[in-house]
């Protein structure tokens, strides 16, 4: 099992697959074993509540005025959750991302 599940959060789980791509080569090249993968805001809640739960809720730019309702989610459900930085996020910087990732699940 991987040390840290981060899972993203856009419109439909497409656009967010290329940061995803990008988070996760960073990641490997920093030797780190983390789960990162993307899914459509509609299944957010129910990933909040699933086993294995994420460490960290990332959500795309674009889905960013869900913010509010689905972080009272996140908080019950004990996991961070932040919308990633739109210039990271359209000049597809995996690297800053995950940074960001991980300064929020304060490593």
């Amino acid at each position: 099992m991987a040390d840290k599940i981060i899972a993203l959060a856009c419109a439909a789980g497409m656009s967010t697959s290329l940061i995803v791509k990008k988070m996760q080569d960073a990641a490997k090249a920093a030797g780190k074993d983390y789960e990162i993968f993307a899914k459509a805001t509609s299944e957010a809640e129910k990933l909040l509540f699933a086993e294995p739960k994420p460490d960290l809720l990332l959500l795309g730019p674009q889905v960013a005025y869900q913010k509010a309702s689905l972080k009272k989610k996140a908080d019950l459900a004990g996991v961070p959750l932040d919308v990633i930085n739109m210039q990271d996020y359209g000049m597809m910087r995996g690297d800053k991302v995950l940074a960001q990732a991980e300064k929020l699940m304060g490593l």
